[in-house]
């Protein structure tokens, strides 16, 4: 879910820093990058090489370590940050934080930042009804700073009142709110095709084209960012599968593929088109490999997977792609009616940045109800947000 976000958790020195361990632990599973910083103080009660195990990377005490590469740390600690989590966060630290004191490499890391900052307060009840800092909690606030508050409840110190720190299930939902504020798809389970299908000339070659299934896996995570649920029908791919993805169905030949989406449709909401099915295979593949000076094969039609999506869709949505190298309008608009899509993605691959293999893509989207969005020169996962942008507009 987090893939690729890096979260910053900044300890500091409170009894509460255990349940910093379970923060770290949860965040870490749903795909984060995990980065840890503490004070000096922190160290007396959770080790930094708990952290370390719990993250899988170093934990940062000392301004100046040097048994590391060089680097200026705290600084490159700042810049990494999707997120800087406090947690927990001492009336020490707030009020450091509100005076924009940097005496540690905590608070330096976190003046450095200019990522967005959630603070998680967890201290005695007094210290945290204290007028200097419940002020310095609502200065911080007006600074843009987000707070999950105490709890009230037994406090370690035996007193009863509000300052025990969150529960760390309801930190982590807020970081995952702070990173992911598009929930969109929640509830929705979507079907996606990505890659290249193959078919058997003599069981050594093939047929295919090149799709690397880029940008279906990035449609993949953008749907789960957003709070989908994924079934991916996977053909010939370039690149990994996220482990982010619900279900995986691996297949070769477009038959196999076209089994697969129509087995799996009626459980979908969406259907997205994104792989790059063959559309024509050998009538009658060799046994052997041919050896002739030349070769003549009879090659017949594939069935049309989108079309017979577009058929039986109902509520449904469907979104389909068209490739093509001209007429590429012309084209697509002609494949949206064909097929009973809802949306069509249209590619010029003989673009420079666009088309198969590639990082980015140029793409024009055409809708049912005749809008027409340009989209310029971006990465693939920027392309796949507009498109489930598209989608929910519908």
């Amino acid at each position: 879910m987090l893939e690729r976000r890096c979260v910053l958790i900044a300890v500091t020195g409170g009894i509460a820093c255990y349940k910093a361990c379970e923060v770290v632990s949860s965040l870490r599973k749903a795909g984060a990058d995990v980065r840890v910083v503490m004070t000096q103080n922190a160290t007396e009660f959770v080790s930094p090489l708990t952290f370390e195990t719990l993250s899988a990377n170093p934990v940062a005490v000392s301004t100046f370590r040097r048994d590391t590469l060089w680097e200026v740390e705290h600084i490159s600690l700042a810049k990494r940050a999707d997120i800087a989590v406090v947690v927990p966060a001492t009336a020490n630290v707030i009020d450091k934080l509100a005076c924009g004191i940097a005496d540690d490499m905590l608070t330096t890391t976190l003046l450095a930042t200019k990522s967005p900052i959630l603070v998680c307060p967890a201290m005695n009840v007094n210290m945290y009804e204290n007028p200097a800092v419940q002020d310095n909690i609502a200065l911080l606030k007006k600074r843009g700073f987000s707070f999950v508050d105490a709890d009230e409840g037994f406090l370690a110190c035996g007193d009863t009142g509000k300052g025990r720190l969150a529960a760390p299930s309801a930190i982590v939902q807020r970081v995952i709110d702070m990173l992911m504020p598009l929930r969109d798809f929640a509830g929705k389970r979507v079907l996606i095709t990505a890659g290249a299908t193959r078919e058997n000339i003599d069981g050594i070659r093939f047929l295919s084209n090149y799709s690397s299934g880029k940008m279906g896996m990035e449609l993949a995570r953008a749907v789960k960012d957003r709070g989908g649920e994924v079934t991916l029908v996977a053909g010939c791919v370039t690149v990994p599968v996220p482990d982010v993805v619900d279900k995986v169905v691996n297949v070769v030949s477009t038959r196999e593929m076209y089994d697969a989406v129509m087995r799996e449709y009626s459980e979908c909401d969406v259907v997205i088109k994104a792989a790059a099915p063959a559309d024509y295979r050998p009538e009658q593949p060799l046994d052997d490999k041919a050896k002739s000076p030349s070769l003549t094969l009879k090659l017949v039609k594939n069935p049309d997977i989108a079309a017979a999506v577009g058929q039986v869709k109902g509520q449904r949505k469907l979104v389909v792609f068209c490739a093509e190298r001209r007429e590429l309008a012309a084209r697509a608009l002609a494949k949206l009616k064909a097929k009973n899509a809802d949306i069509v993605v249209a590619n010029d691959v003989s673009l420079p940045g666009a088309g198969f293999d590639k990082d980015t893509n140029i793409a024009t989207i055409m809708t049912s109800s005749g809008k027409v969005r340009e989209c310029e020169l971006m990465s693939k996962r920027e392309l796949a947000d507009i498109i489930l942008d598209e989608i929910v507009s519908l």
